[in-house]
């Protein structure tokens, strides 16, 4: 990319250079592609599982997925402030999070059968694990951050590519969506105060998630004592 903002600078015909920026941008373009496969490799066994224990539960434990995958700008913003070589080999060695997948789960516990579930599955790797649930940040964040490998199949042949998921419940997902938004509000007064009180809500999110998930628990134990009856 520093060679296509070169030549951005410079005066040529206009279809040459848009001709010599895509072959420049062409290995990277390719790469971006090869982990938006990857992604629809994980949503694939993410709403197969869904599936599976809707079966045995009549409850859905996912709400929602959500994925991207970084832009060649915010790849190159990373690699450039983490001093990584603008290579494909290290961009994919070292930048682990170019393809993203959030999952939002209805209960704590769904959070935790998603993952032994995708876990179990022979062609997925687990790389890191980091339980911010169990051990939340300083600021109140909380949410299961996975970087696994999983293969995708090309004409070529298999490639492991690399992916981040991220599993987390409705409540702290919507507690960290607002907490971003605020974080990057310029001009703001009282932060340590505000950071107090952000850090205090997360606090009480994470109850109701416990009281949200004893109360599904009461329901369905009632349900089976009723159809035992029955």
């Amino acid at each position: 990319l520093i060679e296509i903002n070169k030549l951005a600078k410079e005066e040529m015909n206009p279809e040459l250079k848009m001709k010599i920026v895509k072959d420049i941008a062409k290995p990277y373009t390719a790469l971006l592609t090869y982990y938006e496969c990857a992604i629809d490799e994980v949503e694939t066994k993410l709403n197969i599982l869904n599936k599976e224990y809707s079966l045995n539960t009549e409850q859905n434990p996912i709400d929602s997925i959500k994925s991207r995958v970084k832009s060649i700008e915010s790849i190159v913003e990373k690699a450039y402030r983490k001093n990584i070589p603008f290579t494909i080999d290290a961009i994919e060695k070292n930048i682990r999070d170019i393809a993203g997948v959030r999952v939002i789960c209805n209960f704590p516990e769904d959070v935790y059968k998603i993952k032994d579930g995708l876990l179990l599955q022979d062609d997925i790797t687990l790389i890191e694990e980091k339980d911010y649930i169990k051990n939340p940040k300083p600021n109140g964040y909380r949410s299961l951050h996975l970087i696994i490998q999983t293969p995708i199949f090309l004409s070529t042949g298999k490639r492991l590519m690399t992916v981040e998921i991220q599993i987390r419940t409705i409540a702290q997902n919507c507690w960290a969506a607002l907490e971003h938004q605020l974080r990057y509000k310029k001009n703001i007064n009282e932060k340590k105060s505000i950071s107090l009180a952000l850090k205090l809500l997360a606090e009480e999110s994470a109850g109701i998630d416990i009281k949200m998930e004893m109360l599904k628990k009461r329901i369905y134990k009632d349900n089976i004592l009723t159809d035992k009856k029955n």
